[in-house]
């Protein structure tokens, strides 16, 4: 029997602790999943609650409009924009409005990723000839190179704890999942297999991380270790699965998946199990990634935030 998977309602909560102290609970926003679709004819990013239900447009373009990204706080989303066939990295508020470019340059700048403090986003481009990694404020300000190699590096995911990053390097005929330091220091070779590796997901804790693998001869979503090991099959399935993304709670993936004829955004157990198709239409929909609702508490109303973080995928 399939589940439904309810979103997160909004809670407002007082907790009376050591001598009278006073804590304000609070979490700010329901539970949603953003993820970019081209079912009005052009790629668009839309918002559904987590079980799939109020399905919502957020862009209206004629140019595409893909690969978004949560802000930790839930209050932006970034983005790739091509008005001219050049990928460019935007922000924007929620609801579709106040769009920014940040990186407005005409190489192809993609795969935009918030720092889990939210002051910054990573991403590759290929300004210095091939695919390598950047980072820049959220103002597009302070543009930092992170790798510098002769393949390319591309799909960053930030770890929740801000430590690392993981990434996608490799030429055409083999490409590997890597982590660095968040500085791009001391890489390190994660899958390290002759086969291909993408789209790279960090758990909420930072321990392990979800990718997608051709290992099988077909394209996969596998769990490791955040050092590696333990590298296991969650999805075991003959159509094409891709594009993870955790829930915060790390109870579940979001996913992509073309097993009901074209891609639809599926989610899953975090074990693999229970996998339940949550936009199931017959055009393409891509690149899902989980807002959680960020938990903040207010000590005589200073607040600060206890979590958040976020996830793109390619």
């Amino acid at each position: 029997m399939q589940r439904r998977y309810n979103p997160a309602h909004l809670i407002l909560a007082r907790v009376v602790v050591l001598g009278l102290s006073l804590l304000m609970v609070e979490v700010d926003a329901q539970a949603q999943v953003v993820f970019s679709s081209n079912r009005a004819g052009n790629w668009e990013i839309y918002v559904m609650d987590t079980d799939g239900r109020n399905q919502r447009r957020v862009t209206r373009n004629p140019f595409p409009n893909d690969q978004p990204s949560w802000s930790p706080d839930g209050e932006r989303i970034a983005y790739t924009f091509s008005r001219d066939g050049n990928l460019e990295i935007y922000v924007m508020d929620t609801d579709g409005r106040n769009p920014l470019n940040l990186t407005n340059n005409p190489h192809r700048d993609a795969n935009p990723a918030w720092s889990p403090n939210g002051e910054h986003i990573i991403f590759d481009s290929k300004r210095e000839g091939n695919r390598e990694i950047y980072v820049m404020d959220t103002d597009g300000k302070n543009l930092r190179r992170l790798t510098n190699n002769p393949v390319d590096d591309w799909q960053p995911s930030w770890s929740p704890d801000g430590k690392s990053i993981a990434f996608v390097s490799g030429g055409d005929e083999n490409r590997e999942i890597y982590v660095m330091d968040a500085d791009g220091g001391n890489p390190l070779n994660l899958t390290n297999n002759p086969h291909d590796e993408f789209h790279p997901s960090w758990s909420p804790d930072s321990k392990h991380i979800t990718f997608a693998s051709t290992r099988d001869r077909n394209l996969e979503i596998y769990i490791m270790d955040a050092d590696g090991g333990n590298q296991q099959n969650l999805t075991n399935n003959p159509a094409l699965d891709y594009l993870p993304s955790w829930s915060p709670d790390g109870g579940h993936v979001v996913f992509s998946s073309d097993r009901a004829g074209n891609f639809d955004i599926y989610v899953m157990d975090a074990d693999g199990g229970n996998p339940l198709n949550l936009t199931n239409n017959p055009h393409e929909d891509l690149n899902p990634v989980w807002f959680g609702p960020a938990f903040s508490v207010s000590p005589t109303g200073k607040k600060f935030t206890i979590w958040g973080w976020l996830k793109q995928v390619d």
